[in-house]
């Protein structure tokens, strides 16, 4: 017997590493098979393997905001009672979706030759669109989830191992670019069934019940592990408040408010000082907001913890029914995944930092920069997360142009930009000055112009236009970020048609820094000015002040 069960540590580790092997070959079949720029491309999907009892067993480093949402959609699947030769296809975030265009596909896995049910597959991909009031199905404007695209509950696409057109037909009818959904949900059947010949391949290696007790045995393992780093922090109380800079409808702030208790091996995540539900599509899933704590809890723990069941289990997450972080239908949430989650982490994370400020950076951009262009004729959509400054640490600068929090994402390459769509970029490079001063400098910002060639629609879906990333410690903030259309500023949630010739420019937040910047050395100063990063005069770039 050890700390994790019936499984001896050499076999543990064995079988460890295989199950995460499923998920990643997951992954890259699903890649790989993909057609639309947004997944083969920038890999906004995600993919995992579960056991029967709809606990996660392992999963694919992919988005952090999709992975730990996905528990809820396996719960909500299996409530249909699953059976061997299905596949359920859902999207509904009141159902273990996270917003429309996240498509989540769950088979149950019943290799042979027993046929017996032993866990799920699970695939999560964003679909560039699924209906809506928009093209791209990202509307800045929207007032209720039926305005966003259509609503799946968990269905059945796949009965006795075969495809139920009428199931499919449906779904396509009523999605812009429908040959592009279809190449797109085939490669989640087929990453699906990858999953299953790998899972046959592991039960014929070591046998039924010692992949069953593998199973029970990484769960206990990390759990085990998670509990030992949270009772390294400090026991107590710690609280935060951030805000959101409108909903989409109107300009107000809306507060996000959490408390964080510390207690022995458990935390619990309390969001009851947030606001109400809002108007607009700020809303955000209770799935989406547990997470980010969950992201958050990983990150301030020890990153290296298997991912699974077993980090979860000492971590609860509470929200007030009615509430931003727990809405009722019919609310509009597109924008909670991708904008209020990124809130959600920075609050958790400011509040944590109290626990521990040597594990915690200064706040980065906050924000997707969510861009979507959509043809008003339905010949194309495109949408991107564009990356901005990542916050400073304790002991390094922040880094440069990345995905900062809930989403990991790459971007899309200019050359498949220009070759997919009717578009031309006329700018892509770091944005000097926008990291915050500081011993440690935050990571720059990006800034992205495109010409867009035909009629077309576009959504932007931003934060951290107002309200500037934070720095810590005696470091300064980051720059905010500025959305223009033809070079006139626009609001930070925005949708209007553009006619051809209309270029875009994303410009995104920088990170904050870290500790007095006069306490920088020289030689990162000049290293800075030397690759363009700071220009004197811009902002001060004095010797004691440079980034």
């Amino acid at each position: 017997m050890t700390a994790a069960g019936d499984v001896d540590p050499v076999t543990l580790e064995v079988l460890r590493n295989q199950f995460e092997s499923v998920a990643e070959e997951m992954g890259q079949t699903l890649i790989r098979g993909a057609y639309s720029p947004n997944i083969k491309e920038r890999r906004d999907c995600s993919t995992a393997l579960f056991d029967a009892a709809g606990r996660m067993i392992a999963q694919a480093e992919h988005i952090p905001v999709h992975l730990g949402a996905m528990p809820q959609a396996v719960a909500a699947v299996r409530e249909h009672d699953p059976r061997p030769g299905d596949v359920f296809v859902l999207n509904d975030p009141f159902r273990g979706g996270t917003h429309l265009p996240d498509v989540t596909m769950v088979s149950p896995l019943a290799p042979a030759p027993d046929h017996e049910l032993v866990g799920y597959a699970v695939t999560r991909a964003h679909h560039a669109d699924v209906g809506g009031m928009t093209p791209g199905s990202m509307p800045a404007g929207a007032r209720e989830i039926q305005q966003e695209g259509l609503r799946i509950p968990p269905i059945r696409l796949v009965t006795n191992g075969e495809i139920r057109e009428d199931v499919r037909a449906l779904l396509l009818a009523n999605v812009r670019n429908p040959g592009e959904r279809r190449a797109d949900l085939r490669a989640q059947l087929a990453a699906n069934e990858r999953a299953e010949d790998r899972l046959a391949a592991l039960l014929t290696e070591h046998g039924r019940e010692t992949v069953l007790a593998g199973f029970d045995a990484v769960i206990a393992y990390s759990r085990e592990r998670i509990e030992g780093e949270i009772d390294s922090l400090p026991d107590g109380v710690y609280e935060a408040t951030d805000v959101l800079e409108g909903d989409g409808l109107t300009d107000e702030d809306v507060p996000v408010s959490v408390t964080v208790t510390v207690d022995g091996e458990s935390i619990d995540v309390d969001f009851s000082g947030t606001a109400d539900q809002v108007p607009g599509n700020l809303n955000a899933p209770l799935a989406v907001a547990t997470s980010a704590v969950y992201f958050v809890v990983r990150c301030v723990t020890d990153p290296e913890i298997p991912p699974n069941q077993g980090c979860y289990e000492p971590v609860s997450v509470h929200a007030p029914a009615g509430s931003l972080l727990n809405p009722e239908p019919p609310a509009a949430v597109v924008g909670g995944n991708v904008e209020t989650s990124q809130r959600v982490t920075d609050v958790v994370f400011a509040a944590l930092a109290r626990a521990a400020p040597d594990r915690v950076p200064a706040q980065g951009q906050g924000t997707m920069n969510n861009l979507t262009v959509g043809g008003r004729d339905g010949s194309f959509t495109y949408y991107e997360t564009i990356g901005g400054g990542f916050g400073a640490r304790v002991d390094a600068d922040g880094m440069d142009g990345v995905q900062v929090g809930m989403t990991n994402t790459l971007n899309t390459p200019v050359e498949s930009i220009e070759t997919e769509y009717p578009l031309r970029i006329e700018r892509y490079g770091l944005r000097p000055d926008s990291g915050g001063p500081g011993r440690f400098r935050g990571g720059l910002g990006l800034e992205r112009v495109v010409t867009i060639e035909r009629e077309a629609t576009v959504s932007l879906l931003t934060e951290r236009r107002r309200h500037a990333p934070a720095g810590v410690a005696g470091g300064e903030d980051g720059r905010v970020g500025m959305n223009l259309i033809d070079g006139e500023p626009v609001a930070a949630k925005t949708t209007v048609d553009v006619e051809p010739g209309t270029t875009v420019t994303v410009r995104t937040p920088g990170g904050g820094g870290h500790g007095d910047p006069d306490r920088r050395e020289p030689g990162a100063i000049e290293a800075d000015r030397a690759d363009g990063k700071v220009r004197d005069g811009e902002r001060d770039a004095s010797a004691g002040r440079g980034r």
